[in-house]
């Protein structure tokens, strides 16, 4: 089974990976590995971050049609395809729109145990403001829930700096209150009464 029996837009989105991103994907699948290539050719990048994302959108609005559905065998090849897009973007993005798909494709299926393993990803390796990104740009509550706690688990040095940000200082206000107070920050407090000192915010 080829690519163009995957569909129209899946073929097109296919057609316009670049090389180096297509050369990744199709060793992924031959290997079941999605560390990071050895090779200098198959850098990650944000561009491969954008093409991975559209392919793994293209394939899960694909396999919804009811003639997709109808054909088990490429159903399944559809659905390792965009397994292994899943896998490559969840070990090498950190990207917050890229971490907002995987999440609600982990709720839609009940993956709980998934959504757990994503949570874990979003503290190693995201940084404070893409998990600040994340909760602004959500409309999940279950997203938004995982966020704030691994925001507010960060170190206050690392969340405090978005206090001045008008994007996220609101967020970054929740979670120094959350670690203030319900974790007892001394830290925490002390950011929050410089913010306020420094005239940013009223009481």
């Amino acid at each position: 089974m080829t690519i163009k029996d995957f569909g129209g837009q899946v073929a097109s989105v296919w057609e316009g990976l670049r090389p180096m991103t297509r050369k990744m994907l199709v060793g992924a699948l031959q290997t079941g590995s999605t560390t990071n290539p050895k090779s200098p050719r198959f850098l990650y990048d944000a561009h491969a971050d954008f093409e991975l994302s559209r392919l793994l959108s293209a394939i899960d609005e694909q396999a919804k049609s009811a003639d997709t559905r109808k054909d088990a065998k490429r159903l399944d090849e559809m659905n390792q395809l965009a397994d292994t897009c899943a896998r490559l973007l969840e070990t090498q993005s950190a990207s917050a729109e890229v971490f907002i798909q995987l999440a609600e494709r982990a709720l839609k299926k009940h993956d709980y145990k998934k959504l757990d393993a994503l949570a874990d990803r979003l503290m190693q390796k995201f940084s404070a403001g893409e998990i600040a990104e994340i909760i602004r740009q959500t409309d999940s509550p279950q997203i938004r829930a995982i966020a704030y706690e691994t925001l507010s688990s960060l170190p206050v040095p690392a969340v405090a700096p978005l206090l001045y940000d008008q994007l996220y200082s609101d967020i970054a206000g929740a979670a120094l209150e959350q670690k203030a107070f319900d974790f007892e920050s001394d830290e925490a407090k002390d950011a929050l009464d410089r913010f306020d000192q420094d005239g940013y915010r009223s009481n």
